[in-house]
């Protein structure tokens, strides 16, 4: 309205001087454009209903369609609608999508967009801005914020067909390679009894119809109850190589979590990193759960978990590892293990738990890393990049 104030001011002195009728009409006209426009602009938008869809959680690589709703629930018609959404930058190669389209009286239109998950994380979606005027032109666009909504990428799993963990549990549902603890609710064969072998073992009823004594023999099994330790402290990886190294790391996390859950078994999670989305920054430590909801609360955090400086590792092992019950698996995945990382490993051994630390990038002398390793009766196992984790695909 300020910008047409010199021009109402001339048709006004206009109309004073020369008594004209016509000024005063025009004057009249233009004030009352401008109020209806102001009054219909305003309402209009007003009576704008509108909702934003899609799934909020995603895989890397997959396509999110984003469905965007409005409906005019008012008799007003809106002449005119700019619609405006922020799309993420790590998703989209348009900063965002934009339209215009005009609703007439309890009318609906939807547009549909996609997100390309080409990168995990948490990202928003939004703010939505809707603008909207008077046909004439004679007030200032009009404008609506809507918040923003989340949609996560998970990290990329890879597939795990076998890897050995070491556990000291002496019951569970996997094969184990050594047999030192037998599952009686799996017999796998039966043989001729042998003088020394257990009563128990004996299958009275396979003997009774053979006449030869036999005995039952047990698959060997454990119980996988696991922790796993990642470390996302950018000084404990190369530097050239800390972004990729810790990619890795969260890829290597998220896809023995995968397989370590899908086998039923317990998996647990600590992230020496930083959450943006805490308060405080500090991821949430998940203890030892079963289940398809818990895998995805692990990936939900792997999704958010970002680099920073954490301080040693071994710290945040010594801080956790009392609240960890006797024969659990403690997963490390770092770039670097150091004397400290080492000495503390060995604790957590000498108080019942089991270790195996995986390098996650280009590490230098990983020789020397799993010679000294190996003293403590620690297993090393070093992941160069993706392709190495075909070991754990045969």
């Amino acid at each position: 309205m300020l910008k047409y104030l010199p021009f109402l001011l001339l048709l006004l002195v206009i109309a004073i001087v020369i008594r004209d009728d016509f000024a005063f009409t025009l004057i009249y006209l233009f004030a009352g454009a401008f109020a209806v426009g102001a009054w219909w602009s305003t309402k209009s938008l007003g009576q704008i209903e509108h909702s934003r869809s899609f799934i909020e959680h995603s895989f890397l690589g997959e396509k999110v369609q984003i469905k965007l709703q409005f409906r005019n629930r008012g008799w007003l018609p809106v002449p005119w609608l700019k619609i405006q959404d922020e799309l993420p930058v790590g998703l989209s190669t348009a900063p965002s999508f934009a339209t215009v389209t005009s609703l007439g009286p309890n009318a609906e239109t939807t547009y549909i967009y996609e997100l390309e998950g080409r990168k995990r994380g948490c990202y928003n979606i939004g703010p939505l801005f809707l603008s909207s005027g008077d046909i004439l032109g004679l007030i200032e666009e009009i404008h609506i914020q809507k918040p923003m909504e989340t949609l996560t990428i998970y990290p990329r799993i890879v597939p795990i067909k076998a890897i050995r963990i070491p556990s000291r549990s002496p019951q569970g549902s996997l094969r184990y390679h050594q047999p030192i603890f037998e599952d009686p609710a799996r017999i796998f064969s039966k043989r001729e009894y042998i003088p020394g072998d257990s009563l128990r073992r004996v299958d009275w009823k396979t003997t009774a119809s053979s006449g030869k004594m036999l005995v039952k023999m047990f698959e060997p099994t454990i119980e996988l109850e696991s922790m796993i330790v990642l470390d996302l402290d950018p000084n404990h990886y190369p530097y050239r190589q800390q972004i990729d190294s810790t990619e890795l790391a969260i890829v290597v996390a998220a896809s023995l979590a995968s397989w370590i859950s899908a086998k039923k078994q317990e998996v647990g999670l600590i992230v020496s990193g930083r959450d943006p989305s805490t308060s405080d920054g500090q991821p949430q430590s998940l203890s030892p759960r079963k289940g398809q909801a818990h895998l995805m609360r692990i990936l939900e955090i792997l999704a958010r978990a970002v680099m920073a400086e954490m301080g040693e590792l071994a710290e945040v092992i010594q801080q956790e590892r009392v609240r960890l019950a006797w024969g659990t698996s403690l997963i490390i995945i770092t770039g670097q293990v150091s004397d400290p990382l080492l000495n503390e490993l060995y604790q957590s051994r000498r108080a019942g738990l089991e270790v195996l630390v995986i390098l996650a990038g280009r590490v230098g002398q990983i020789a020397e890393i799993t010679q000294r390793a190996a003293h403590f009766g620690i297993p090393v196992i070093s992941i160069a990049n993706e392709k190495d984790l075909e070991i754990w695909q045969k």
